[in-house]
């Protein structure tokens, strides 16, 4: 795995301006580039973005973090600026098993892990597998923000429908002749629309230059009913786990209410919910978010419970 940083300057290119301190770096994995960014010194954290989402959605953590840790945020295969290589394993459980080839390759022994939405669940499976032996990894702790769950029902239905031939024909339909679908499922993500920050709607669209994210989608919502089903097989397993979840009370995506039957599989816990924020807190209310963030990332034991 050979690890390079960037000489491509992202302002005349198509991703977003980086932050002060934020460098841009690629690394090959699985015969293909993927790309990620590093900012910060001292103990690694991991930061695993959603579906359809990339980097860019922790512009906002990384340099408030820079100070305490070292972040390093990927482009998951297929999704951002990473290659869209086919035919390649895009379960849960396949992924968290690529993320920690990932971590191997950046020569990192001992870490923290973070996942959001898709990629919680994602952190949750690649959690077990370093807990396994298997990875020859240590993770020191979890943070789940608004993870997907098999306590959530929203798109128990419409993940597996959208994932078959039917579905994912109507949804081919819907990019090709309905991109203006984009932005309004996108602000639904909030909620207050009047939180979203300026040109976040650009930042997220600035990947779908690059062919085939939509149909890194498609692949990852074909295995989304069996993907929860091993999820919830393998919670017993990561009770050991220091955790923090974070959730915002109206979020329309992964419902705040699975939060709490969550947290039972995670003794040595804590739960934080924003009140009046929806599915991306790290967007809606950043300070808040990264506060603590940095309050569990930064003490040595955490009370259970």
């Amino acid at each position: 795995m050979a690890v390079v940083e960037s000489s491509w300057d992202v302002r005349t290119g198509l991703a977003p301006d980086l932050g002060a301190g934020v460098e841009e770096c690629w690394m090959e994995l699985d015969r293909a580039r993927m790309r990620y960014l590093r900012a910060g010194s001292g103990p690694v954290l991991i930061l695993v973005h959603g579906l359809l989402g990339y980097s860019f959605s922790w512009r906002y953590t990384m340099p408030a973090l820079a100070p305490y840790v070292t972040v390093y945020a990927p482009d998951m295969m297929g999704a951002g600026f990473s290659d869209r290589p086919v035919g390649i394993d895009h379960s849960m459980q396949g992924t968290a098993k690529r993320l920690l080839r990932f971590i191997a390759g950046l020569g990192i022994s001992s870490f923290d892990l973070l996942g959001t939405s898709h990629g919680g669940a994602v952190a949750m499976m690649a959690a077990a597998e370093c807990l396994s032996g298997n990875a020859g990894l240590h993770l020191r702790r979890l943070v789940l923000v608004a993870p997907v769950n098999p306590y959530s029902a929203h798109g128990r239905r419409l993940a597996p429908f959208v994932g078959s031939k039917f579905g994912a024909g109507l949804f081919r339909f819907g990019v090709r002749h309905m991109s203006f679908l984009f932005p309004y499922f996108h602000s639904r993500l909030y909620a207050d629309r009047q939180n979203i920050p300026p040109r976040t709607l650009e930042g997220y669209k600035a990947p779908l230059a690059k062919p085939g994210l939509f149909e890194h989608a498609l692949s990852i919502v074909r295995s989304w009913t069996e993907d929860l089903r091993k999820l919830k097989e393998t919670l017993p397993k990561l009770a050991s786990v220091p955790t923090l979840l974070m959730w915002g009370s109206r979020d329309g995506a992964v419902y705040a209410s699975s939060a709490a039957p969550l947290a039972m599989s995670f003794p040595n816990s804590r739960t934080r919910i924003f009140p009046g924020i929806g599915h991306l807190p790290y967007e809606e209310c950043p300070e808040e978010f990264n506060r603590e963030l940095i309050e569990f990332l930064t003490q040595d034991a955490i009370a259970g419970g």
